[in-house]
């Protein structure tokens, strides 16, 4: 399998002959930025026509078919048009906070997207508290939904970010302990390890009941943390109009639109990394040959495929279930789901500990 570390490596020595190592990182560091942002851009584009086809999919409906083949320009006349509309200004709002919220949303957005670890050899957060570091700053994201909704000076605004308040954080607890479910097996928080740890086989097959249960409650949980249905309360159209991002317009509500749906690509990219395998292909102990067809497969077609596949899952969920209700939400997290997972936490405990796993 191709290690981008060959790459990487070749184009800082190339760099490093030519000018000072200062300037050289510098190059590499703005280079780098550039490619997410760039790649940031295109996963929005496709996943928001991926949600209006499995959309339209699952309610016997076409979905865009006229700009296009296929309707496949039709998210992109939409971003022209975001771009080009006007940022209304509201009076009475909070002008500071009210303009630093939606940058305070797609900065938290961009930076749990640069945890993942892509391919083999392709990282570009990749620390040895990983983990921590990734859930540290998607909670940054939720300081922006609340100061959205206090600085628009609109009471439907303020209860749709307190509830996506409310809702955040009572769901980053099972998100957590799902993940430290996997952290227990593996003993390591860098996701590059917990990704090469799974060569012989990914933690959903090899990590026995606790892996499969953290995995489902992963999904659930994501799925909450990123207000989509039927978690979608903080958006409740029949309620709320839009939530806290009511009074947004122009490129602002296009940050809190592009950020829900490369929050959910995370979310789908820790689901494939941490239980998948990520990048690592699919090995079968005994299947050599087998093995070896896989290992022909680049890494990176691994990690996508996967990930979509997990968001496949979570939009196929969205598009299922019926919204529920904030006090259904909230008792779905405290009553159920936090004491699976902690009761599931000390499983994976018992295992590791009595060496009992794969």
């Amino acid at each position: 399998m191709f290690d981008f570390r060959i790459v990487t490596s070749w184009i800082h020595q190339m760099l490093t002959s030519y000018m000072s190592e200062g300037w050289a990182l510098l190059i590499e560091c703005v280079a780098i930025g550039i490619g997410i942002l760039l790649m940031y851009a295109f996963l929005a584009i496709v996943l928001i026509y991926m949600e209006r086809k499995i959309c339209a999919f699952f309610q016997c409906r076409l979905g865009p078919n006229r700009v296009g083949p296929f309707g496949s320009i039709q998210v992109f006349a939409d971003v022209f048009k975001m771009l080009i509309k006007e940022i209304i200004t509201i009076k009475h709002v909070d002008k500071f906070l009210f303009a630093l919220a939606p940058y305070m949303v797609i900065i938290a957005s961009i930076l749990a997207f640069s945890c993942l670890p892509i391919a083999k050899g392709l990282e570009v957060l990749d620390f040895n508290i990983g983990v921590f570091f990734l859930m540290a700053v998607s909670s940054i994201g939720v300081l922006g939904i609340l100061m959205a909704g206090w600085s628009s000076n609109n009471k439907f605004s303020l209860i749709g970010a307190m509830r996506s308040g409310a809702q955040i954080i009572s769901y980053e607890l099972s998100v957590g302990l799902s993940i430290l479910t996997i952290v227990v097996l593996t003993g390591t928080l860098q996701f590059s390890e917990i990704v090469e740890a799974q060569a012989d086989g990914w933690f959903l097959f090899k990590g026995h009941i606790p892996a499969f249960i953290a995995f489902v409650v992963f999904l659930i949980a994501g799925n909450a943390e990123t207000n989509r249905g039927p978690f979608d309360l903080p958006e409740a159209e029949s309620e709320l109009t839009a939530g806290y991002h009511t009074e947004y317009s122009g490129m602002h509500f296009g940050f809190f639109y592009v950020a829900e749906f490369l929050n959910m690509f995370t979310v789908a990219g820790v689901a494939a990394s941490v239980f998948l395998g990520g990048w690592m292909p699919l090995h079968i102990p005994g299947l050599d040959a087998f093995n070896a067809i896989m290992d022909y497969i680049p890494s990176i077609i691994w990690f996508f495929g996967k990930t979509f596949f997990v968001v496949f899952l979570l939009m196929w969920i969205k598009w299922t279930f019926p919204r529920l209700r904030i006090d259904q939400l909230l008792t779905l997290e405290w009553k159920y789901l936090l004491p699976i997972n902690l009761a599931n936490l000390l499983l994976m405990v018992l295992i590791v500990v009595f060496g009992l796993h794969f």
